[in-house]
């Protein structure tokens, strides 16, 4: 018979399959045997035929072991048809996923149906599917039973000889743990089983390094998102029973409205949340009202009025009676039981967390992964019982002033909130936040950074003395520079409206030398502005070309300029640096920087101040998207050049929008 085949013919009823080689024979045909006789299909070539050929004799093979290795009597053959197994698989010319996937899955299926194997025996078994893990991730079952293997055997060689080339592989080839959360667990494994070697958080160390690679940059993308992931998740599962338990501390809506007595919360869990003793609990009254008042801090003659928490117990007032969850900073910050609620870990849960705690810290010495990883924690994405932890929050202070030393914005831009109406790093570690243990010089840090890159200066300046301007007079008091000049800025921007705060600061500024030398140096600043703007002068300027910042300042410092409008600064050398001069021209409306090194940080500081500018030529300048969208906010800009610089068409369409 002829054609097509009337009915279907399973591949385990195939007997035997081959090449017709005889004489004559039809071209391009395999020969089947079946129970009852023998098939012949005829393939249109001959690259066809082999392909049929030799997925055939796969599928054929395959049955073969399913059904000697789902009935196994005795493990030495058991063992020896996983090793053929697994050389049919390596020497097989199909290419395919399946070839090799599905070797592996038999494995995970024996595996998983045979739990009364010996140590040896599951060595041996690894060992034995070793080479199919080399190109290719295990199946879920087979990860849980690596997982079971690296906590029963962390110091065995297969963890080091077998698993580390396969997690060197999930990490740098994995896209998303979500749909492999197995991947995950055994990578997490491993990492704990590595730090239980003798030399511990060493061979981590070296293993973190070998997934950067020996140069500055390290050329897999996916290590850095899948090592974070990994971390974060092992984190997660240290506190996990106290999330899981969550009807036995308080939520946040509790903190909220304040509901931390003792009668009011249902019995603790064993090894829970440990609240402090009875006698500070009954205080608490007390410790809430002592919080709406100011604390007096004395130093000679000078009284600073520090006001604690002020803004965040009026928040909470303000949000009494709605339904909404507060912000989590807040209410660590206002909840008097938070702030003295310690969290006790146990043995192994303390190990895991001091383990990727330590890995977090690696990563953020990597100066090629900071930027990426700073990005990701940005959100702070640890559940609110690791911010309650003092341990946790004092390990990871390290990454947070890796962050706050990086002069790159990218970097220490991710310290504040991912976006209005949520805190940042940089509320957590200030003064008065949940994760503040010392007095303040990471606080000073953070905003000397920040201060240096913000284009918002105004903004942040305003943030500051609505939040934190108790913590800054008091570190501008014991003589911080970094606050001093942030409290002489709130003075030349006119920033507090209140005299009498106003009056605070400058005694402040006043009671140390550091502070009434840059106060003085402020005074003289004020009496050169007033002068500058003082009515009078030219109303069109240009400088000659190559004329400096320092030419300008002298020009400008030499008399009044109140009526200039037109100010050319073509093809001289002035830098950003010369921005804080223009600011103080208060009638200046058309300003050409062509062919200047005016870069971002000078854009960022005219559109705060100069609001009645008009035009601006900025062609051939090093200006980039990060300053021309400073921009944005100067409504009377009516003409503006930006040609021959590195504005983006993203940037440059987002410009029409504003202006």
């Amino acid at each position: 018979p002829t054609g097509y085949m009337e009915n279907s013919i399973s591949y385990s009823a195939i007997e035997d399959v081959q090449l017709l080689s005889w004489e004559n024979a039809p071209k391009y045909c395999l020969q089947l045997t079946i129970p009852g006789g023998t098939v012949l299909l005829q393939a249109a070539n001959s690259y066809l035929r082999d392909q049929w050929f030799h997925s055939l004799q796969w599928k054929k093979k395959i049955y073969k072991y399913k059904k000697v290795l789902s009935n196994p009597s005795r493990w030495e053959v058991v063992l020896k048809e996983i090793r053929t197994l697994v050389d049919m698989a390596l020497t097989s010319p199909l290419q395919d996923d399946s070839i090799h996937q599905a070797p592996l899955e038999i494995v995970s299926k024996l595996l998983s149906e045979n739990n009364n194997l010996t140590t040896q025996d599951h060595e041996s078994i690894i060992v034995a599917i070793a080479p199919l893990l080399e190109n290719n991730h295990p199946p879920p079952d087979l990860c849980e039973f690596f997982c079971k293997h690296c906590r029963e055997r962390p110091r065995s060689m297969v963890v080091i000889e077998v698993f580390t080339p396969v997690v060197q592989r999930i990490l740098k080839h994995n896209m998303d743990f979500g749909k492999c959360p197995r991947l995950r667990l055994f990578t997490q494994e491993y990492i704990l089983a590595l730090n239980e070697l003798n030399a511990g958080m060493e061979v981590v160390k070296k293993f973190i390094h070998s997934m950067h690679g020996p140069t500055g940059q390290c050329p897999h993308p996916r290590v850095l998102p899948n090592l974070v992931a990994v971390c974060l998740a092992a984190i997660y599962s240290c506190y996990e029973e106290f999330i899981n338990s969550r009807d036995n501390s308080p939520s946040l809506k509790e903190i909220r409205n304040g509901c931390q007595q003792q009668c009011d919360r249902k019995p603790n869990l064993p090894l829970r949340l440990l609240h402090t003793s009875p006698d500070l609990v009954s205080q608490e009254a007390t410790l809430t009202e002592c919080r709406l008042k100011p604390v007096i801090v004395t130093s000679n003659e000078i009284h600073v009025e520090v006001e604690r928490n002020n803004t965040a117990n009026q928040k909470m007032t303000a949000n009494v009676g709605n339904d909404s969850e507060p912000n989590l900073i807040d209410c660590l910050m206002v909840s008097p039981t938070c702030s003295t609620m310690s969290i006790e870990l146990s043995a192994q849960a303390d190990r895991i967390l001091g383990c990727y705690v330590e890995i977090l810290k690696m990563l953020s010495d990597y100066d090629d992964w900071r930027p990426a990883l700073a990005s990701l924690l940005q959100p702070i994405p640890f559940p609110k019982e690791a911010l309650a932890h003092e341990k946790f929050t004092k390990e990871l202070k390290y990454v947070i002033q890796r962050f706050a030393e990086d002069p790159r914005q990218e970097v220490h831009s991710c310290l504040l909130s991912v976006r209005a109406g949520k805190d940042g790093w940089f509320q957590l570690y200030s003064p008065g936040g949940v994760a503040c243990d010392d007095d303040g010089e990471l606080f000073a840090s953070m905003v000397h950074i920040l201060m240096g890159s913000c284009y918002k200066t105004k903004k942040f300046l305003l943030s500051l003395a609505e939040n934190k301007l108790g913590p800054c007079m008091l570190l501008a008091l014991r003589g911080n520079q970094t606050m001093v000049e942030i409290l002489c800025l709130m003075l030349e921007y006119n920033i507090i409206d209140n005299n009498d705060t106003q009056l605070q600061i400058i005694s402040t500024l006043e009671s140390t030398d550091v502070g009434k030398r840059m106060y003085e140096q402020l005074c003289d600043r004020q009496r050169e502005l007033k002068e500058l703007q003082r009515k009078g002068g030219p109303t069109r300027l240009t400088l000659p070309s190559k004329s400096t910042d320092a030419d300008l300042a002298r020009l400008l410092s030499s008399g009044s300029f109140g009526n200039l409008e037109n100010l050319s600064l073509a093809f001289t050398n002035v830098t950003s640096a010369c921005a804080e001069h223009l600011i103080k021209l208060p009638s200046l409306k058309q300003l050409n920087l062509w062919s200047t090194q005016f870069g971002d940080a000078g854009l960022r500081l005219l559109s705060e101040h100069l609001t009645m500018l008009q035009v601006l030529n900025l062609c051939e300048t090093p200006v980039t998207d990060a300053g021309l969208l400073a921009l944005s906010s100067m409504k009377s800009l009516c003409s503006l050049n930006m040609n021959s610089t590195k504005l983006s068409a993203d940037t440059y369409e987002d410009l029409k929008v504003f202006l």
